[in-house]
Order: structure tokens, then sequence, then C-alpha cells
């Protein structure tokens, strides 16, 4: 009630300066070099970089004049239409927005004043920022594609876009599009602007990470981290995050372990989370994880964990449509893995955490495509998650509560899932994206020697489902052309 109260204050200071002020416009960036296309805050769509101005101005990687108008729609009183998801949540709902929250962050809320004072025109540098250096990636994940996997990019273009309605992976849809990546073994100028950017922002982070691609098999990552090293500043208070799908070779494994134990026994950052991911269980996570082995990944988050003692790890889940099955016994690895770290005394600082985020795109591997009797299954999985609430009672609980088990927001993420597949979905669109999902996964089996009904037994029945749908939807095409003939 408290917190409740707390926002409720909050929102009126900000509507105070405008009813769509929105601090997360000038503190917060994602910026996806590779492409040259930024955004502030998650739900707006990304927009091009004009090469022209952050060749006299690197900050624009950030600050762009797009952007900026933006920011001066939001100080005059407007509501930018990007933002539209929570300007949808404020005039429906008694709940508060991400523009609240976002604001209220510990790398918003402090700068209001400084940021009303500035006004729109001026260049800011971020406090929370997300940058990918390149798409170069190992792995080829089901739901993923070329702007984000180099390993995408070269099957594309040996076999050609996948069946699909949607063009989530066809490079000329890409190329007409913006969203075709640059080489990563090529010049990059959004690259070379932000390292002429880079001492500057330094100064000013709260949170940097580093995404992907994979960052690990990107050479800048290695740069911010002998960076960091080089730097030092024992009173520095930067959050450290690194996404990584931990499938790379030993030798850049155990290099990551030791930079990070040198930032650690220096005191170099505050806090250090390797945010890795994995979508379900066993053979059923390499399927959807092209290129993953569950083994390797199981022995390098231990490894990780046995030799740091202040990092923290987060299991990044995309839920699909394909991660139900064998989710439980990956929720329980992830338990496994808090009861033996988060409950040895060496390990004040980590947290284990698993952030089960549904995967809205693409739409043929959604979780709503999936029958009713499946939204059950994981709202067993969020009793299943409950069931396994433990908290180790320790002499030091008082100021270092250890969570053995699931915490309240990992749990209510699950919940969220099953919440999200009863809601109303557009049925005409639910058909086309069954319909994808067989043609998907049969090119998928024909193209990477995989099959998909051996591996997902508990799916097959569903996947025989979506062939139906698809020789039925023939059959009328053809009933159609015969006719109009």
């Amino acid at each position: 009630m408290k917190e409740k109260q707390m926002l409720s204050e909050y929102k009126k200071k900000l509507d105070k300066v405008g009813c769509g002020f929105c601090i997360a416009k000038w503190t917060q960036v994602t910026i996806h070099l590779q492409m040259g296309e930024t955004h502030s805050c998650h739900h707006p769509k990304t927009h091009k970089i004009n090469l022209h101005e952050i060749k006299r101005n690197p900050s624009a990687l950030h600050n762009t004049q797009y952007k900026k108008l933006q920011r001066k729609k939001m100080l005059e009183g407007g509501r930018p239409s990007e933002c539209e998801y929570c300007w949808n949540v404020e005039d429906n709902s008694t709940e508060f927005s991400d523009r609240i929250y976002k604001s209220s962050e510990p790398w918003s809320k402090p700068y209001l004043k400084e940021i009303q004072e500035l006004g729109w025109r001026a260049d800011y540098n971020p406090k929370y920022v997300e940058v990918a250096f390149s798409n170069a990636c190992n792995f080829k994940c089901s739901y993923c594609g070329p702007s984000f996997s180099s390993s995408w990019v070269q099957e594309i273009k040996k076999y050609g876009a996948y069946p699909t309605e949607d063009n989530f992976n066809d490079l000329d849809w890409l190329e007409k599009e913006g969203k075709m990546p640059i080489n990563h073994k090529d010049y990059n100028p959004y690259v070379e602007a932000f390292w002429k950017w880079w001492p500057d922002l330094y100064r000013d982070l709260n949170t940097f990470r580093i995404t992907g691609g994979e960052p690990l098999l990107a050479k800048d990552t290695w740069k911010i981290l002998d960076y960091i090293i080089s730097n030092p500043d024992p009173n520095r208070e930067l959050k450290l995050g690194i996404n990584s799908n931990l499938g790379v070779p030993d030798n850049l494994i155990n290099n990551l372990i030791d930079k990070l134990k040198t930032i650690e026994e220096n005191n170099l950052v505050k806090e250090a989370i390797i945010y890795t991911s994995v979508d379900t269980f066993g053979k059923q996570a390499e399927y959807i994880r092209n290129g993953f082995d569950y083994d390797q990944f199981c022995k390098n988050v231990e490894k990780i964990l046995l030799n740091t003692t202040k990092v923290s790890l987060v299991f990044m889940s995309t839920f699909n449509a394909l991660s139900i099955p064998k989710y439980k016994q990956m929720l329980y690895f992830a338990y496994d893995m808090k009861k033996k770290y988060n409950g040895d005394s060496r390990y004040w600082n980590p947290v284990i955490m698993v952030d089960s985020s549904y995967l809205r795109y693409p739409l043929h591997q959604a979780v709503n495509i999936l029958p009713e009797e499946w939204t059950e299954k994981v709202e067993k999985l969020a009793e299943y998650a409950e069931s396994l609430r433990v908290v180790n009672k320790t002499l030091e609980e008082e100021w270092f509560p250890r969570h053995m088990g699931f915490t309240d927001i990992e749990i209510s993420k699950i919940k969220r899932i099953a919440d999200w597949m009863r809601g109303d979905h557009d049925e005409e669109r639910i058909k086309k994206s069954r319909i994808d999902f067989y043609n998907f996964m049969k090119a998928h089996d024909e193209r990477r020697g995989t099959n998909f009904k051996e591996t997902f037994p508990e799916l097959s029945q569903f996947y025989e489902f979506c062939k139906r749908l698809k020789e039925h939807e023939s059959r009328s095409l053809l009933q159609r052309t015969t006719k109009d003939i």
C-alpha cells in the first residue's frame, strides 16, 4: 500500500511537468549498433540513427533529432504516439504504467528537476544503457533471426527465408526495412561513434548492459571489461550486465571469469550480473536454441558460480510454445543452483533468478497458439514454483535474506503468462500462426536435421492438428483458384 501511495504521489510530480512526461526518454536507451537503431524504453519501436548526426555528435546514438522531438512533446504536455502502450494503461485501468515505474527507477528519479531545466534541445547522457555491438552469434534460436544472429544470416543465404507469413527472417524484407545488420567483420560507423562517446558516457552510467548477438564473440565486449579494469574507481556505483548464451568455447568462458574476478576483487562495480538464456530443459532446449548444448550450459553456469563470489546470475527464459513440456525440470535446475549457491555463506552478494518473459514475436511460436488445456499446464508451473518458495533460516538472515526458493516476482511472471494465454486473441490470426508453426517446424527439421515429433512427443498431436489446418487451407485456396479460372 505504501509503495502504491508513493507511486501515486510521484505520478502527480510527473504530470505537473506534462501528462506524458517520462524521464526514461532521457535516462534510458537501447542501441543496436549492428543495425544503427535506437529507442528509449522497450515499448516504442526502434528508429534509425542518422549517420550525419553522429559524425558531429557521437551522443546522437541516443540523442537523435527524432527522440528530441518526442521529448519536446512530453515537456509541452503532449503524449507521443510511440508510447501508446502506457497511455492505454493509464486511460483504461487503475494500474501504474511503465512511464511511472521507469521514471521512478534509481537511474531516473534523481534527475527529474535537472532534465526539466535542461529542456528538450540539450544532449543528455543516459544512466541506463543497453548496447549490442554486433549480430555475431554461434546459435540459431528458433524465434530469433538475422538481425541478431550471424548464423541465421548464413542459413537464410543458403536456403532462403522460412515459409511463414511473417517476414522475420527474410533478408530482402530486412534490407527493405533498413534492418539488415552490418557484418560483424566489416567497418561499422555506429560502433566507431560509440567509442568516441564512451569516455564521456562512462562517467555518468548507473547501469550498463551488453547484449547481442552473443557478446562474448564481440571484441568490443572485451574492450569494455578492459576499460573498467584500467579505469578503477572503487566508489563507483556501476551495475554491469552481460547477456550470454554461455555456449561459447572454454577459453572465452575462462577469460570472462578471470576478468570478472579482477573486477569484483577490486570493487570496480557495485554489481555484476550474467543474464543467460535457457527456455526449457535438455533436448527440447537444444531444439529451440539451435547450437545449444544443455549439459555444457549447466557446467558453465556452475563454473561461473564456483569461481566468482559477487556475480549474480539471471536465467532469461523466452517462454514460448515449446517451453512448457519440460519447463518444470528447468525450474528445478534453477532451484538447485539457488540452494547450492544462495545457501553458501561465501555468497552474500549474488542473486540467482529466473526471468520468465513470454515471447510475443514471431507469432507462430507464441504460447497463445496452443489449445486451451495448455494454459492449465502453465498455471501448474506457477504452482510448482510456489511450492519451492523456501527461505534459508540463518543467523545472518536479518541482514542477508537468502531466498533459496522462488520469489514473488519470479512466480508472478509465470502466472502472467497464463493470464495472457486466457486473454482475448484474434482467432483468424491464431489460425494463421498455427499454419506458420507447422510450416516453420517442418522446414526447421529439413534444414537442420532435427525431428520435432520425436523431440516434443507432448506436442505431436498439436503438430498434426496444425498440419491438417495447412492442408485444409491449401485445398480451399486451390478450390478458390479453380473457381476463379
